[in-house]
């Protein structure tokens, strides 16, 4: 039986380093997960887990802050694809670790998603660190899910995210639209396409244009022009159309941005919705 109270005391920063060492000893696997997963672990310890018979406590290794180079280069020839995965999505992983895991093509099935997907390729493509030629390989993959990875990293080429606007799948658009080093240029072409979650995106990033937030703010769609409503690059005169908007969880949206002017906020104080009218309120009471 799972013993939750020493998992807890495991899992506790405040926890003294000679209580963790003897926790990193115990018999039941999810108390040395726990110690591994510890921001305040010594690296010690880790080194020890690191090498632990149990892959889930290798890989809460791998995924630690505090895990060091020579961690991180020992579990990324891991037998076990979800401890390699793990490195590869670690922002302490050397560009030259992210290297050799960007080519591993281990799979694993998704339920959620009915599909198998590239789960070390995947967490190597989002990582910031990953060196500009796997970004570019990973972003031409044959699977959207790799491509969608790539494009969502920070660190990503413009001409990626240029040629990538045109993807035939609609979730490495998203991943693109969502992107916060995309241009305006983009935005302002993906505001037109034709897939709702694409919309959706342009309409939060806080880097689209007034012009393509105003286009959206006319969308038939209800969660697009919510989002232009939040959107806290929206101008007023957008934002006093959207506070008659005929769906109240738009009008809400635009209660809630911290954007919205003044005036507009007290005219919804007395919205005939009770949530927009809280919204409101709340805004005016500080």
């Amino acid at each position: 039986m799972r013993d939750w109270g020493k998992e807890k005391t495991a899992a506790d920063a405040g926890t003294e380093a000679k209580e963790l060492e003897i926790l990193a000893k115990d018999w039941d696997w999810h108390v040395r997960r726990a110690v591994a997963n510890n921001p305040g672990v010594p690296i010690e310890i880790l080194r020890d887990l690191a090498k632990d018979q149990i892959q889930w406590v290798r890989e809460a290794v791998a995924a630690s802050p505090r895990a060091d180079g020579e961690i991180l280069d020992l579990l990324s020839v891991d037998g076990d694809g979800f401890v390699r995965a793990a490195v590869a999505n670690n922002h302490a992983a050397s560009p030259e670790i992210l290297e050799d895991l960007y080519e591993d093509e281990t799979m694993d099935f998704d339920c959620s998603l009915s599909k198998n997907r590239y789960i070390v390729q995947e967490a190597a493509a989002k990582n910031p660190r990953a060196p500009e030629e796997a970004i570019r390989t990973l972003s031409e993959h044959a699977d959207e899910g790799v491509r969608a990875a790539a494009v969502s990293n920070p660190s990503v080429p413009q001409d990626v995210l240029f040629k990538r606007r045109i993807d035939h799948s609609w979730a490495v658009r998203t991943a693109v639209a969502k992107n916060p080093a995309v241009s305006v240029e983009i935005l302002d072409y993906l505001a037109a396409d034709r897939i709702q979650d694409v919309r959706v995106a342009v309409a939060r990033n806080p880097k689209t244009p007034a012009e393509s937030l105003a286009s959206l703010a006319a969308d038939r769609d209800v969660e697009i022009r919510a989002a232009v409503a939040s959107n806290p690059g929206t101008d007023p005169a957008t934002m006093k159309v959207l506070s008659r908007d005929w769906a109240w969880k738009v009008r809400e949206w635009v209660a809630k941005n911290p954007a919205t002017p003044e005036d507009l906020v007290r005219s919804l104080a007395e919205d005939v919705d009770q949530s927009v009218k809280k919204e409101a309120r709340a805004r005016i009471e500080g």
